[in-house]
């Protein structure tokens, strides 16, 4: 039977910047940047969604829900499709079959705003965890 194996790590010097660093981002407040981007999100997907009646685009909203060492921004759309549950925005994302047999073809408009948002987001906060 093998002999497990082991890394060890020898490390000399002081540990005070990797720890200022951790102890910084620990206490710094995130939700004024993600209020920030959550507003610029909205107006994206806003001006994205496909235009029927309008209430599909009105009907965005967001939250940020802070909870232990986490804040999570989610964001919704209260537009549903006639007396269903069913959110508009999925059968415009996903695409649907429609009542007399048709189908209407995915709108891929939520990923891409979503992605650009992120990647903005995670470059913001970078670069405020990183300054000194």
């Amino acid at each position: 039977m093998a002999k497990p194996s082991f890394i060890s790590i020898k490390s000399t010097g002081s540990t005070k910047n990797v720890e200022g660093f951790f102890k910084r981002t620990k206490q710094q407040n995130f939700v004024d940047i993600l209020e920030y981007y959550a507003q610029r999100g909205l107006e994206a997907l806003a001006l994205e969604t496909p235009v029927d009646t309008g209430v599909t685009a009105a009907s965005w909203g967001y939250e940020i829900i802070q909870e232990e060492g986490r804040i999570t921004l989610n964001f919704t759309n209260s537009a549903t499709a006639g007396n269903t549950s069913i959110p508009i925005v999925l059968l415009i994302e996903y695409g649907h079959a429609t009542r007399n047999g048709g189908y209407v073809a995915p709108y891929d408009f939520i990923n891409p705003i979503t992605k650009e948002l992120m990647d903005h987001i995670a470059e913001t906060i970078w670069k405020e965890v990183t300054r000194k």
